[in-house]
């Protein structure tokens, strides 16, 4: 009976992780959610787009991807998830190995809109993963990015 409990234990746990991974957005619908970011500060303005990505029935977060949006001097302009972050210039910031933000910065500028990859908490854990964002300019001059898990 022992190895019958271990084996439903363990297939327990593998659908519990096939769920929660379920549940985690790729790439693509980052980098999709991001262009119909950019389509609502271009179309709506960017204080009607900050409620609508702040709003959970807004339309902007999907699975476990939200919106942000940055000035290109590394100002948080908006964060769906952690409005705390307003106003912060997170230019310098460096905490996992990687200048993610200036990176950001560095693409809205040179490009427009690009990938940028780092790496950052696994929700639930305090495990660091690779994550990646798609950033975009939008017509009121600064960008706004989605990020998913690699």
């Amino acid at each position: 009976m022992t190895k019958h409990l271990l084996a439903t234990a363990a297939l327990f746990g593998a659908a519990v992780s096939l769920a929660l991974a379920s549940d985690m957005a790729t790439p693509d619908e980052a980098k999709t959610l991001s262009q119909k970011a950019q389509t609502a500060v271009n179309e709506m303005g960017k204080d009607k787009a900050f409620a609508a990505f702040a709003a959970d029935d807004g339309g902007f977060k999907e699975k476990d991807l939200y919106v942000f949006c940055m000035d290109l001097d590394g100002v948080m302009l908006s964060h769906a998830m952690k409005p705390e972050l307003v106003g912060k210039n997170l230019l310098d910031f460096n905490k996992y190995g990687d200048e993610l933000f200036r990176n950001m910065v560095g693409v809205a500028k040179m490009s427009g809109e690009g990938w940028v990859d780092y790496k950052w908490p696994y929700p639930g854990s305090d495990e660091i993963r690779e994550k990646t964002s798609y950033v975009m300019t939008n017509k009121e001059g600064f960008f706004c990015g989605v990020g998913a898990y690699k």
